[in-house]
């Protein structure tokens, strides 16, 4: 299932930490020049937390390391695990509250994944040391957060996001005209992001030796894929407006026009991503920085004790097919290389 609000999410905290760093580095260089003042005599123990709760995981995942100072380049530190990991491990849990009763808290453990390439960011890599649980989430649950250093107690808390549904597209999708997205908004959550996929099968003989199944995402049918609601109650009616031309016309341009080829319409899958109220303003904030060091970076966290984000999302998918009208412009009107389907 994509999940481009989760990928979207983590690139804006890499971008913010990355930027923390180039200052970091900035200020141990102009530090060197001085023998008035000694940055590490008041070094205070900052612990960094990222974690994003969805119902649907069958792993939650919790990002806890902690900002770091020392001798020499802060960008050569961050590639160092010793830097940002804690020397120990933490006691981290989660409790969650429903109609004003606790439940039983549920232990993080710990797990090092390799699920990190060179050049995603400054820090180490392959190598991540992460908080997990594959415990469920309730969804009518509000989670706190609780982690114990040696120096503090670190806590925030996040609501759950149930699922929703789709009131359009019903059966069939329409591009030949422009039409909206609809749903109702769900309670706990505040922004909502559209994404299109479009899944074909291509086969061009003498080259492949069975037929592929393709997909592509299509992002210019909207203006802008981000709908915000106006509560958290839930309940509200949304739409987001598409032009339909669109669709083609991002077809026409990404797919190669190869003589002999021939392609199949699949299914349309609209996936719509809803985040909490928490995650909404984290990137709207992150978002608007441009990245100039000369720019102060907005402080947006909602870690008691620390700095960071935890905060909840949920995905739900309709798929169906083209409309009728839909694939035959897309078969005569365009040398793509469609074709009916037959049975």
């Amino acid at each position: 299932m994509p999940e481009s609000m989760y990928i979207r999410t983590i690139a804006t905290m890499s971008k913010t930490v990355s930027l923390f760093l180039l200052v970091l580095s900035g200020i141990l260089f102009f530090t060197r020049c001085s023998n008035d003042v000694d940055l590490y005599a008041d070094y205070k123990e900052i612990t960094i937390v990222y974690g994003l709760l969805d119902i649907d995981d069958d792993t939650t995942w919790i990002k806890i390391t902690k900002a770091f100072t020392g001798p020499g380049n802060a960008l050569i530190m961050a590639q160092n695990p010793d830097s940002s990991n804690y020397p120990y491990k933490l006691d981290a849990k989660l409790i969650g509250i429903k109609n004003g009763n606790e439940q039983d808290p549920i232990q993080l453990d710990t797990m090092t994944i390799y699920s990190k390439n060179e050049g995603d960011s400054v820090f180490y890599y392959p190598k991540q040391l992460m908080y997990y649980t594959t415990e469920n989430m309730d969804v009518d649950a509000v989670y706190s957060l609780i982690v114990n250093t040696k120096e503090n107690e670190i806590t925030s808390e996040a609501p759950m996001i149930g699922g929703f549904g789709l009131s359009y597209p019903y059966n069939t999708i329409d591009f030949v005209n422009d039409h909206a997205i609809k749903w109702n908004s769900v309670k706990n959550g505040k922004r909502y992001e559209v994404t299109t996929i479009f899944h074909y099968q291509e086969y061009l003989p003498g080259t492949y030796d069975d037929t592929l199944n393709l997909s592509i995402e299509i992002e210019s049918i909207y203006a802008n894929p981000v709908k915000v609601s106006n509560d958290l109650e839930g309940g509200e009616a949304l739409e987001l407006r598409y032009a339909g031309d669109k669709f083609f016309a991002e077809l026409d341009s990404e797919l190669e026009k190869t003589a002999n080829i021939q392609r199949w319409s699949g299914m349309v899958d609209v996936v719509i991503s809803a985040g909490s109220e928490v995650l909404h303003y984290y990137i709207e904030i992150n978002n608007s920085v441009e990245g100039s060091l000369l720019q102060e970076l907005p402080q947006y966290t909602n870690i008691h004790n620390g700095t960071g984000i935890f905060a909840s999302r949920h995905s739900v998918v309709k798929s169906v097919p083209l409309s009728g009208f839909t694939e035959r412009k897309l078969v005569e009107d365009y040398n793509l290389g469609f074709k009916y389907k037959t049975k």
